[in-house]
């Protein structure tokens, strides 16, 4: 969903673009494209507006204008509320299937990209003036050459590493299951954000007054939640959340994934770049990893733009050996400390929350009920989350980027 974004935000910019996926988008093993959800911030959400999208994708999207957070056995809580912030949502929810049907529909009718799918990325070469990369499809091999390689190939990135760029991981020791099901009680377009013992479990509003779930469970515990019939699961569920919603019923598909923190030591190499999970992988306790990975995109957009600009005003190639230098070097500066800040919350919030000391869990009661409490503390977190902090690109302003 990254590369396509990208790759659509650029097209107005006249330049040729290539977009390689490996696996067909109608294909079981699309991961970009099934059944799981994803919430989309208002920067997220001002991005699609200025790319002509948002029309298409708030038509299947379900808005969310509260979130209730709390910590399983304990007393505090606490809540963030659209109204108070001065919006009409602090973010929506979509199927990544459906999102997937706008992006990939747009694509299809812009001229400016080229669509490589499926072929595969077998090798590159990164030099002064170019770079080429050999893909591999059912047709052989060919060769692209390009004046900037951009890597969106996931947290397990290939072209990453044949960038020669190397990443830190670190297991959480935990799955996340994820899926559907169906409340007796409307979620009213509320999502919720509950921390349990094995981990968070998240609910967030769907279409059809459906109800998504991310759980987080224990490595050890996975295999046996994974494999509960329906009914079971729906119980164990139930009993982690409570009955906030009434009842769990008609629970639908589930997929689990190892939880996994990474981050690479740099996001650029000579005429490439990182974006998305190939630059930071993220736990999904505050569903900001694709947000963040837009932000990317937009970041990168702006610099591309501002380049090329400064290109025409010279009259010379925008994408020159000194100009490729100075772009990747304003983006790296420029993603550094908004990465490292979703990098350190996230993680931070895991850890203090995934803790049973008794002067940890003391902590967190007063924390959550201060931050209903303090001023200005609810207002600060919610710019965060909504992805509305720090210096913007134009597209995460909602500003065209042409």
């Amino acid at each position: 969903m990254i590369g396509t974004s990208l790759a659509l935000a650029l097209s107005p910019l006249g330049l040729r673009i290539a977009v390689v996926e490996a696996i067909a988008r109608k294909d079981d093993q699309q991961p970009s494209f099934d059944d799981r959800s994803t919430a989309l911030s208002r920067s997220t959400q001002r991005m699609f507006e200025a790319m002509g999208l948002w029309g298409d994708v708030v038509a299947a999207a379900t808005p969310i204008t509260s979130i209730h957070v709390s910590d399983k056995g304990r007393f505090g809580f606490s809540h963030i509320d659209a109204e108070e912030q001065g919006v009409e949502a602090l973010g929506y929810v979509v199927i990544n299937r459906v999102l997937g049907q706008v992006l990939q529909s747009r694509l299809a009718n812009t001229e400016s990209v080229d669509f490589y799918c499926p072929a595969r990325i077998e090798a590159i070469e990164l030099g002064p003036t170019q770079a080429s990369a050999t893909l591999s499809s059912n047709s052989g091999e060919q060769t692209l050459t390009c004046k900037l390689l951009v890597a969106a190939d996931g947290a397990n990135s290939a072209v990453r590493e044949m960038m020669g760029i190397s990443a830190q991981k670190q297991e959480y020791g935990q799955r996340a299951v994820i899926g559907n099901l169906l409340p007796e009680k409307n979620l009213d377009d509320r999502a919720f954000e509950r921390f349990t013992a094995q981990g968070p479990l998240a609910i967030l509003p769907i279409a059809d007054n459906r109800a998504g779930f991310v759980w987080t469970v224990a490595e050890h515990d996975a295999d046996r939640v994974i494999g509960l019939d329906d009914d079971d699961f729906l119980a164990e569920i139930q009993e982690q959340f409570g009955h906030r919603l009434g009842k769990f019923s008609r629970v639908g598909a589930r997929a689990c994934y190892p939880l996994v923190l990474s981050k690479v030591l740099r996001l650029t190499a000579t005429r490439s770049v990182l974006i998305g999970n190939a630059a930071h992988g993220l736990h999904p306790v505050s569903a900001q990893g694709f947000n963040l990975g837009m932000r990317d995109v937009a970041a990168l957009c702006d610099c591309i733009a501002d380049c090329s600009d400064k290109g025409c005003e010279k009259g010379s190639d925008p994408l020159s050996e000194i100009g490729i230098g100075e772009l990747l070097e304003r983006y790296a500066r420029w993603r550094k400390a908004d990465q490292k800040k979703l990098v350190h919350f996230t993680d931070n919030l895991v850890r203090l929350f995934g803790s049973s000391r008794p002067g940890i869990r003391t902590l967190r009661n007063i924390g959550m009920i201060g931050f209903d409490l303090i001023p200005g503390v609810r207002s600060l977190f919610a710019k965060h989350t909504m992805g509305l902090a720090g210096d913007l690109p134009r597209l995460s302003r909602g500003v065209p980027i042409r």
